[in-house]
């Protein structure tokens, strides 16, 4: 029997989460060379070219060799792509990975983030075993911490001076949900 998939397509009722292709180069050149977008992303400089792009795609193919994916979230009446999340830093042994996301600013507070991290979240137990997901965010980022929130995360701290990003060092809220706590 074929081993079953830890990053297949997922569906949801709106949403159809899916792996990137070079195809989806000019969205995701789009959507990292956008300030709104990229406002709280300190661990990666706005996008200046197609290149930064199609890196971006390459750094997610092959998700089961890897142990990393990102899907592109796309409108399952349209098949325009709203935004991405996945997981990443997946340790197998501890069972644990990070989740991350992003949307189109027309997309937001229109529950389609919320809509494919809950699908995301229910891969992440089951299918990749997973026993915490842990998510890092900005301080000044509300409604992202306010997501994860509604989602059961529970705020551990803050980690301090996560990232370097032009010259400045930025804390961020340390965020995790354990399997036992999911849909509880």
């Amino acid at each position: 029997m074929p081993k079953q998939p830890f990053f297949p397509q997922l569906e949801t009722d709106r949403l159809r989460l899916r792996a990137l292709t070079d195809d989806d180069a000019a969205f995701i050149f789009k959507l990292y060379s956008n300030e709104k977008v990229c406002a709280y992303l300190y661990d990666e400089e706005v996008y200046t070219s197609m290149d930064d792009a199609r890196e971006f795609i390459e750094w997610h193919a092959e998700p089961e060799k890897k142990g990393r994916n990102r899907w592109g979230i796309e409108r399952k009446t349209d098949g325009v792509l709203l935004g991405t999340c996945g997981f990443d830093s997946w340790d197998r042994y501890n069972q644990i990975a990070e989740i991350g996301y992003d949307l189109w600013p027309e997309y937001w507070g229109a529950g389609y983030m919320k809509e494919a991290l809950v699908r995301a979240i229910d891969n992440g137990f089951s299918s990749m075993n997973l026993n915490r997901i842990n998510a890092f965010v900005a301080l000044e980022n509300y409604s992202s911490f306010k997501l994860l929130e509604q989602l059961g995360f529970k705020k551990e701290g803050i980690m301090r001076e996560k990232h370097l990003f032009r010259g400045v060092y930025y804390d961020h809220y340390s965020y995790s949900l354990l399997k036992r706590e999911w849909r509880n």
